[in-house]
């Protein structure tokens, strides 16, 4: 899938307003950032502008917002590293009303190459609702130009996302996305629509649920499926196995036959786990002390559950991996957090590390895995959008793609 959408590249920033919608929901602890990857990765679409002569605006939302406005979830600590990243000032504008008269008048200060960043967006109760069109249109007042370069959220119709860009529109202006989305689309489209053969996929988390249409979607695409975590169970219940106390959504059992019969059909592989790491009961915490051992996925005692894929499924699943040359992976194959039970996702990771695959990691959990367990920069692309590439992989339209221009 070719993307085929206005990028900066073709927009003339020079002496313009430029609102930027950046993902910056990144981790905080105290006041200060854990993981600066979404930084790091918004600074090239910055740069570009800036260098252009841009008036740079960036927005972002930062966590969920549950009971409104409050300083541990402002942009403050995100101002001040970009400042250091890019070597000059960001100006923040700390006003929860995000794009009231503080942001007015900086903006109307603002010289070529200068960068503000606004407050969180979901300070603005209406970002995430239906009726957020006067914040739309008031984001849209503040700028000429609108450039989406947050992959994690483009699959929202919000209104930093989505909304903006018709008010853009309307008085002439452009929409254009980022280099970040332009990446994002590239590596998630081509491995989807054009990919390398063999195409191995692997899934994994705890519900089938979330995973529905993924599933569907790339038994039609891969040439081989592998399924991990704790959905997994759901998947050998349905084969007639028992799993004893193992997560399992049994409204789902039909679904998982379903689509063991289309793999069966479309002369798809579909790999299970033959053996599984049991233990009495969920560590607690997570990173606990447990007890484990290794039974063959048909010979889970009544009072054992699954908590992560066994060694011989390991080794199998890095054998189905190790003649791709195109491998998507979203969802881990166990509860990664916890040490003891990280084996079975370190393998895998392991395995795309050593390929010579083109190999990406659709965001979310299995991002944190890759990149807490070290094999980061071994992969060809890891997502900064979990919801968004899932989305993306389940052949939806996302709007904040939709919403740019055509070129």
């Amino acid at each position: 899938m070719a993307l085929n959408k206005k990028t900066v590249d073709d927009i003339n920033a020079k002496g313009k307003r430029v609102l930027v919608r950046c993902d910056f929901n990144v981790p905080l602890k105290d006041g200060v950032i854990t993981d600066e990857t979404r930084i790091v990765a918004a600074l090239p679409t910055i740069k570009k502008l800036i260098a252009d002569g841009g008036k740079v605006i960036l927005c972002s939302h930062l966590g969920k917002v549950k009971n409104g406005p409050n300083e541990g979830e402002s942009l403050a600590p995100v101002a001040a590293r970009l400042s250091e990243k890019l070597g000059k000032e960001v100006k923040f504008i700390s006003d929860y009303n995000v794009t009231g008269e503080a942001a007015t008048k900086a903006v109307a200060a603002m010289q070529e190459g200068d960068v503000v960043l606004l407050q969180n967006t979901r300070f603005r109760g209406a970002e995430e609702t239906k009726n957020g069109e006067a914040f739309s249109k008031e984001l849209a007042d503040l700028a000429d130009l609108y450039v989406c370069d947050a992959f994690g959220s483009s699959h929202r119709a919000h209104a930093s996302v989505e909304g903006v860009t018709k008010f853009i529109k309307a008085k002439g202006g452009e929409n254009a996305v980022g280099y970040l989305m332009q990446k994002e689309i590239d590596f998630l489209g081509n491995a989807v629509e054009n990919p390398m053969r063999p195409f191995v996929a692997i899934l994994g988390g705890a519900k089938v649920a979330d995973k529905l249409n993924v599933i569907s979607n790339l038994l039609e695409k891969c040439d081989t499926l592998i399924i991990g975590g704790g959905m997994a169970y759901t998947f050998l219940k349905a084969q007639g196995c028992e799993v004893g106390t193992s997560l399992v959504d049994d409204t789902k059992l039909d679904y998982c036959k379903e689509m063991m019969d289309k793999a069966k059909k479309l002369g798809k592989k579909l790999l299970l786990p033959v053996d599984t790491t049991i233990a009495a009961d969920f560590p607690n915490p997570i990173d606990a002390e447990i007890a484990i051992e290794v039974v063959p996925s048909n010979a889970i005692p009544a009072d054992k559950m699954g908590l992560d894929i066994g060694t011989k499924t390991a080794e199998l699943y890095a054998d189905a991996v190790k003649s791709a040359k195109t491998v998507v992976w979203n969802g881990p194959m166990g509860v990664f957090e916890n040490p003891i039970l990280a084996k079975g996702t370190i393998a895998v990771a392991k395995s795309l590390a050593e390929t010579d695959a083109t190999t990406i990691i659709g965001g979310g959990d299995s991002a944190a895995a890759v990149n807490s367990l070290g094999f980061g920069d071994k992969m060809s692309h890891i997502s900064t959008g979990g919801g968004a590439s899932l989305e993306f992989l389940e052949g939806k339209t996302l709007p904040g793609v939709a919403a740019a221009d055509d070129k």
